[in-house]
């Protein structure tokens, strides 16, 4: 079973209803037992970081996600990808879960072109810089779907791969031991994003 992390953040019936188009067995909790007994956890997120920490927090599931994390496959998604940085600098300086080194930035202040348009929305190519059986399924150049305004930096060590907006390589998949990230929404990104889901569900 895949837990879907609900605390009150992000598009949890699209994500849900693309694993169960693959076949997967996909729950949404809050309940400390049922992530316990999950095979595998996500973790979803849409707005600003610190308000969805904020309410993270206040589930009391961060040690238990901490835990959990060190033992079984984890995915944060858009939001959810951010928090699992250090720090976030949207709206002020916010401590994030600390699994991926880094901090999430404003893709304004990056750009050099500054009629581009923040938030970065809409369908962008993958560019692979290291392999990783979360791509299992999904090629270099495949296109996938974003919507931030905010990414991840200095993280390259951590970084699997990126799409290029304007002069900014925007981080869009990372990932630290069992933990991995997608700045775009896999459950958005078509056919692609379920191939990406598929890899992870075989983590």
């Amino acid at each position: 079973m895949i837990a879907i992390v609900d605390y009150g953040v992000g598009n949890l019936f699209s994500l849900s209803s693309s694993l169960k188009a693959l076949g997967l067995e996909a729950e949404v909790t809050r309940e400390a037992g049922r992530l316990r007994a999950a095979e595998r956890i996500i973790l979803p997120g849409v707005g600003a970081f610190g308000d969805a920490k904020a309410k993270l927090d206040e589930t009391g599931l961060v040690p238990l996600l901490k835990e959990e994390a060190e033992k079984k496959p984890f995915l944060g998604i858009c939001l959810g990808m951010q928090l699992l940085f250090e720090t976030g600098y949207e709206y002020g300086r916010h401590q994030g879960l600390g699994f991926v080194p880094g901090q999430v930035v404003d893709l304004r202040g990056d750009l050099e072109d500054k009629s581009l348009k923040v938030p970065h929305m809409g369908w962008n190519s993958l560019q692979i810089k290291r392999e990783d059986p979360i791509f299992k399924y999904v090629a270099d150049g495949e296109y996938v779907y974003y919507v931030h305004s905010f990414y991840g930096k200095n993280c390259a060590g951590s970084t699997l791969a990126t799409s290029r907006y304007g002069n900014v390589d925007v981080t869009g998949v990372v990932r630290s031991g069992n933990v991995w990230g997608t700045q775009f929404h896999p459950e958005k990104s078509g056919d692609t994003g379920l191939r990406l889901l598929k890899a992870f569900a075989e983590l």
